[in-house]
This record gives structure tokens, C-alpha cells and sequence, in this order.
């Protein structure tokens, strides 16, 4: 389970303190789903940061499956142990596929595995799998600069899920593409994250597809409504 409590998120400027975040607290199931909407600049960003382990809250707690990456003791800590987490227990898709474009579809997908060590014939095959499964069978060989839009965004799906990750955090995942590469994309994220038992949390301003993923939360002045 993801649990975030009273979570505040304050940076300094200039004219004084600002703060992004004001005790934003929720909780998503294993297997659960939720979509963030709000306007720029109510702190969407901001959350996925924090939740991604990229930035760390000025107070509140993070926990997921009970491990708090924050905290000085009971868990991971520093900036590697954090890294390490993250790339164990989080997966991301972004609006930008961000694709090596050297590499192949098959390669791009095994990324992750390369920073526990290497790619495992385990994480080889899931990589397969998966790419079959979002429809790129026949694209495993195949470079970013050979691939539609709408299929380099479900190889960075692909990518997201490989390690199995506990919590998925999309920004904007179909921001880039046309209405029926969108649909699918949405389609294969919402599918996959089921069959993997994976939490999902969606930043979008599409209503459609947020409508899609549901339930849906609106972060308005850093405070998080339902």
C-alpha cells in the first residue's frame, strides 16, 4: 500500500517561502488506481517528485509497503539508497518517451535492470513479453527512429513495468500523442498494472483518460481534493 500523510512540500524564494504542497494525505490499494488533475502549478509535479523518491518533503511521511524512503532509520536514506529503491520499487512513464535512440526497442526495455547489476535471462524474457503484449512483437529489433510515436510510448510502458515495480507513476503519458495512440497507451498502462497487481498514479489534463482510470483527485493550491 502507498500511504502519504499530511505531506507539505515548502521552497524558499526571494519574496519568501512558498508552498507547493499543503498536507496532502491519501492512500492507494496494491492493485489501485488514481488520477491527479489541477491546473499548473498546484504542485502535480511536485508530488510526483516526492512520491518518485526525486525530491524529499519538507514534512509528512511517505510509506510504501511500509518502508518510509526518507526516513534516517528503518529504511533507505541517502541519495544511492533512495536510487536503489527507486529502481527496485518504482516504475515511470513520462509525457517525453525518453528512449535511447542507439538502442534497440528490446534494450530500451531492459534498461532499468543494468543499475541492480545487469540484465538477468529472467528480465530478458520478461522484456519479450512485454513488448509482445503492448503489440510490438515484431519490433523488438527495431530502433526509436523506426517506431511511430504512439509505439515508442508503449515501449516506455513496457520499460516501466519490466522490474515489476510496486508503484507506477505516469506524467502526462499520452500528452504527446493523437486520440487512438492515446486510448491504447491508457488501455495497456491501466491492463498491465492489473495483471502485475501494481499501484497506478496518473497525472493528466486529458478528462477522457482520466475518466478511463479513475478515481480521480484535483490538487488546487497544493491541497489535494477529491
Amino acid at each position: 500500500m502507498l500511504e502519504v500523510t499530511d505531506l507539505f512540500k515548502t521552497y524558499a524564494s526571494a519574496s519568501g517561502p512558498i508552498d507547493v504542497l499543503r498536507g496532502v494525505s491519501f492512500r492507494l490499494a496494491p492493485g489501485g488506481r488514481m488520477v491527479v488533475m489541477g491546473p499548473s502549478g498546484s504542485g502535480k509535479s511536485t508530488l510526483l517528485s516526492i512520491l518518485g523518491t526525486l525530491d524529499e518533503p519538507t514534512s509528512g511521511r511517505v510509506t510504501l509497503d511500509g518502508h518510509d524512503p526518507f526516513a534516517a532509520a528503518g529504511g533507505p536514506s541517502g541519495p544511492a539508497a533512495r536510487a536503489a529503491f527507486r529502481q527496485r520499487q518504482i516504475g515511470f512513464v513520462f509525457q517525453e518517451h525518453h528512449l535511447l535512440d542507439g538502442c534497440s526497442a528490446l534494450d530500451n526495455v531492459v534498461v532499468p535492470a543494468l543499475a541492480g547489476g545487469g540484465v538477468s535471462a529472467a528480465v530478458e524474457q520478461r522484456a519479450r513479453w512485454l513488448l509482445d503484449r503492448v503489440g510490438l512483437a515484431k519490433r523488438h529489433a527495431h530502433f526509436p527512429g523506426a517506431l511511430s510515436g504512439g509505439e515508442r510510448q508503449r515501449v516506455a510502458v513496457a520499460r516501466a513495468l519490466v522490474l515489476s515495480p510496486r508503484l507506477i507513476l505516469a506524467d502526462e503519458p499520452t500528452g504527446q500523442l493523437d486520440a487512438t495512440s492515446a486510448m491504447l497507451v491508457t488501455e495497456l498502462l491501466v491492463e498491465l498494472c492489473a495483471e502485475v497487481g501494481g499501484m497506478l498514479l496518473v497525472v493528466t489534463h486529458a478528462g477522457t483518460i482520466a475518466t478511463r482510470i479513475g478515481p480521480i483527485y484535483t490538487l488546487v493550491d497544493g491541497r489535494l481534493q477529491s
